[in-house]
């Protein structure tokens, strides 16, 4: 199968979403305040329209998993949507965030252009029935404990719902107690679902557990490009500018400032990847 054959493209607001470009989903983990969420999003869009990199922007408006009671969860469903509708209107980015029960759909898909599901929450059929309903754009996030043929059944379920286009996210695999793993063979795996997928470059090197979530921000580039290099269709990205001050996830946020350099480095590979498919006559 070629790669332009692979999936159909759709829309997510005013992004595009299609083979062969390499498209970004990225933000702060959570919306800590109007101000933050408008800075990431004017920064992280002007260096995706300066790449030629479709682009949504990305902020929980309510954590619903957290490892400790006290931990931040954002500013709630109602002033949270509303924060992200001026995000959007202020800045002209599309928008997304996760939900994480069938109350919360119609009131997000009324603001969002994407309806996150949460890795935790991926086999919740009734979530993801009631996202796919909704006639948006679903993203499901592979949980932590699931192959990636598993995901393939929730793909299934969005698409039998109505789901307006569907992407599938990779994100690392529970590995014992304190660890997560890539295993690179799930990019070409999930993409068997005819969807594009994506990586998240940031989760996957969470260390879960402890009083905090810990994590290894230094291997986020390494991850990065393999994925790129195994053919993913886009990245998400959690992007603070002092992740060390984030209220959630801040050893695994990747500063703002080095995020061009990052991507730059990515769409090399990517262009890599191209050419030798072209060489060689070998497609994906």
């Amino acid at each position: 199968m070629t790669p332009a054959a692979r999936f159909a493209p759709f829309e997510v607001g005013t992004a595009r979403i299609e083979p062969g470009r390499l498209a970004l989903i990225a933000g702060p983990c959570v919306l800590e305040d109007l101000g933050l969420g408008i800075e990431v999003a004017r920064e992280a869009k002007r260096i995706a329209a300066d790449l030629g990199m479709p682009y949504v922007f990305k902020a929980s408006y309510m954590k619903a998993n957290r490892t400790a009671a006290a931990s931040y969860r954002g500013p709630g469903r109602d002033e949270g949507l509303r924060d992200l509708a001026v995000v959007r209107e202020r800045v002209g980015v599309p928008i997304t965030s996760d939900v994480h029960e069938t109350v919360e759909v119609p009131g997000a898909a009324a603001v969002l252009d994407l309806l996150q599901i949460p890795a935790f929450l991926c086999r919740q059929t009734a979530l993801i029935e009631a996202a796919a309903a909704s006639g948006k754009p679903v993203h499901l996030k592979k949980g932590q404990f699931l192959s990636p043929h598993g995901m393939l059944r929730a793909v299934e379920k969005a698409r039998a719902a109505g789901a307006g286009g569907v992407i599938v996210t990779e994100r690392g695999t529970t590995f014992g107690y304190g660890d997560l793993v890539v295993d690179f063979r799930s990019i070409p795996a999930l993409q068997e679902s005819g969807c594009p997928v994506f990586f998240d470059a940031t989760h996957s090197v969470q260390r879960p557990g402890g009083t905090v979530t810990g994590g290894e921000r230094a291997y986020v580039p390494t991850l990065a490009r393999a994925a790129v290099a195994a053919g993913a269709d886009g990245l998400f990205i959690e992007t603070h500018p002092d992740p060390a001050r984030a209220k959630s996830d801040s050893e695994s946020q990747w500063p703002l400032s080095e995020l061009r350099v990052l991507l730059e480095s990515l769409l090399r590979i990517r262009l890599a990847l191209v050419d030798a498919t072209y060489l060689t006559g070998k497609t994906s």
